[in-house]
C-alpha cells in the first residue's frame, strides 16, 4: 500500500479522511484553493511519480467549482507523472442530463465524461449512476458501485411488517426490484411524468398493491424532495400503513429538508456520497457511511482484485 496515494478536493474531505482511515494510510497532501479572481490553484505536495493515485471528489454543491477542482487536480497528477489516476466520484453530477430528450439540448453527462478523460483520469470509480448508459460515455474503465446492499441490510435489521418496495419512477424500477428481492418483499412502481425543465414531477398512478402495507420508496437521489412528497401523498391515498424512504445520494437542495420534516415519512435513509450538513440531519434523516465500500473498492483496484466479487 506504500505506492497508493489518495487525495481530495474541498467538496467532501470528511469522506476522503474516512476512506484513508479504512485503508490505513495517510491522506495525500495537496493545496487546492481559489484566488481572488476565482481561478482555482492546485499543488500536489506529495511525490506521486509512478504511484497509483486516487482523487475523491463528488460533483455536488457547489457543482461547477467541484467539477473544475477535480479536473485541475487530475491534470496536476498527470503532469506530476503519476502512473495511474482514478477519479473517485461518488456522486456524478450532471448525470440526469444523459440523453437528448428535447430539441437543441446537450448531453452534459457525456461532456463531463470527456472532460474527466482529457484531464487525465485513467479510471472512474462511482456509486449508483442516475442511468447505467453513462458508463458507455467513457473510453476508460468505469467501476460503478452500489449502495443497494448497505440499504437492504439496514432495512433487514428493522424487520418491517408486510413491506412493499416502491420505485419512485419507472427508471429506478430495476434497482427497486433488486432491493425488493433482498427484502423478500413485493414491488410497486410509481408512474409519473415530468413536465418541461421544472424541478417538479406530476405523480400519476401506482402500479402494484400497496394497501395496508409498509411502503419503502427507492430512488437514486433526493434533490428538492418534491417527487418524494408527491409519491408519499399518492401512497397515503392508497391506504399504506407507514412510509419509509431511501436513496443513495442526499442532494437535499432548496426546500428538501423542510418538505421531509413536514411530510408523513417515518424515516429517510441515505448514504454520505455527498456531504450532509449538521443542520440537514433532522430527526427523520439517517446517514449510512459509504467510506468502507469506497475504501474496499480502492484497495481492490490497487491490488488487482475483482470489484464484482464484493457484491457476490
Amino acid at each position: 500500500m506504500d505506492e497508493l496515494k489518495v487525495f481530495t478536493g474541498n467538496t467532501h474531505p470528511a469522506l476522503a479522511q474516512a476512506v484513508t482511515e479504512y485503508l490505513g494510510i495517510p491522506l495525500g497532501k495537496c493545496e487546492v484553493f481559489e484566488f481572488s479572481n476565482e481561478n482555482i490553484f492546485v499543488r500536489i505536495l506529495d511525490n506521486v511519480r509512478q504511484r497509483d493515485t486516487f482523487i475523491i471528489q463528488p460533483i455536488c454543491s457547489p457543482v461547477n467549482k467541484s467539477l473544475v477542482e477535480l479536473l485541475i487536480m487530475l491534470d496536476a497528477l498527470k503532469r506530476a507523472s503519476a502512473e495511474h489516476i482514478t477519479a473517485v466520484v461518488p456522486y456524478y453530477g450532471y448525470g440526469r442530463t444523459d440523453k437528448k430528450d428535447q430539441p437543441r439540448v446537450p448531453i452534459t453527462a457525456r461532456l463531463v465524461a470527456d472532460l474527466l478523460t482529457v484531464a487525465g483520469a485513467n479510471r472512474l470509480l462511482t456509486v449508483d449512476l442516475h442511468a447505467a448508459q453513462i458508463q458507455g460515455f467513457f473510453n476508460i474503465p468505469v467501476d460503478e458501485l452500489t449502495a443497494l446492499y448497505l440499504l437492504s441490510n439496514y432495512f433487514k435489521g428493522k424487520d418491517l411488517d408486510s413491506p412493499v418496495v416502491v420505485a419512485t419512477d419507472i427508471g429506478i424500477s430495476k434497482r427497486a426490484r433488486d432491493l425488493a428481492a433482498k427484502l423478500n418483499a413485493p414491488l410497486a412502481i410509481m408512474e409519473k411524468r415530468r413536465v418541461g425543465n421544472v424541478d417538479q414531477a406530476d405523480t400519476l398512478n401506482v402500479i402494484g398493491e400497496v394497501e395496508g402495507k409498509v411502503a419503502l420508496t427507492v430512488d437514486d437521489e433526493i434533490d428538492t424532495a418534491g417527487s418524494l412528497v408527491g409519491v408519499i401523498s399518492a401512497l397515503e391515498e392508497r391506504g399504506v400503513k407507514e412510509i419509509y424512504a431511501c436513496c443513495t445520494h442526499p442532494v437535499f437542495s432548496g426546500p428538501a429538508i423542510k418538505r421531509i420534516a413536514s411530510c408523513s415519512v417515518r424515516e429517510v435513509v441515505v448514504t454520505d456520497t455527498v456531504p450532509v450538513a449538521d443542520d440537514k440531519r433532522v430527526g427523520k434523516i439517517t446517514v449510512l457511511p459509504i467510506a468502507p465500500l469506497l475504501g474496499e473498492a480502492i484497495h481492490r483496484i490497487h491490488t488487482g482484485l475483482s470489484i464484482g466479487a464484493m457484491f457476490e
